[in-house]
């Protein structure tokens, strides 16, 4: 898989916006908690892949009508793929780009992500790093995900760190993404 990341792009909260207002529709009825824009395009003036990531989140007695839901709406169900607690749903119709994960309220995919995206919006100088780090790794891992994914991992694990999150939960993190990576 081909690694793009580009500049920082305004459009990313605009897109955002209009995927959060399809899935509030084909959740209708369904008990969510939320609607979270996470990754690097919901962080202002950090490059990113132009994909927006959005985790739904919901209570785990809502986990089999929020995935219904989707899948009478297009998407389709992709399961955990390694990820406790975060069940991937695919989009066909994928205008804007996405990736989809209906997430249970609480689990270590949502503080992460929540985690992650927070540090860096609050920190310009993490967030100079983190954006100048993902630059040269699109460069020197084009056609390498696993590398790119996993020469992010320190700078990441010191993202997680300053944000509070324990250790342990930290190397669980670190655990998962090496084994997905």
């Amino acid at each position: 898989m081909r690694v793009q990341v580009e500049p920082y792009n305004a459009a990313w909260q605009q897109r955002f916006a209009l995927i959060r207002t399809q899935l509030e529709s084909a959740l209708t009825g369904v008990d969510i908690v939320g609607i979270e824009h996470v990754g690097s395009t919901a962080v202002v003036d950090l490059p990113a892949k132009p994909v927006i990531d959005v985790d739904v989140v919901v209570r785990r007695g809502q986990l089999a009508a929020a995935i219904a839901a989707l899948e009478a709406h297009g998407y389709l169900y992709e399961g955990e793929l390694g990820i406790p607690d975060r069940h991937a749903m695919r989009c066909f119709d994928n205008e804007p780009r996405r990736n989809v994960y209906v997430v249970i309220d609480g689990c270590l995919a949502l503080r992460n992500h929540l985690a992650v995206r927070d540090a860096l919006r609050d920190d310009p100088e993490l967030r100079r790093r983190y954006g100048e780090l993902k630059l040269s790794l699109a460069l020197r891992y084009y056609d390498n995900m696993a590398g790119y994914v996993a020469d992010k991992s320190v700078l990441l694990q010191e993202i997680l760190e300053r944000a509070g999150i324990d250790e342990n939960a930290r190397a669980e993190i670190a655990a998962i993404v090496c084994g997905i990576a």
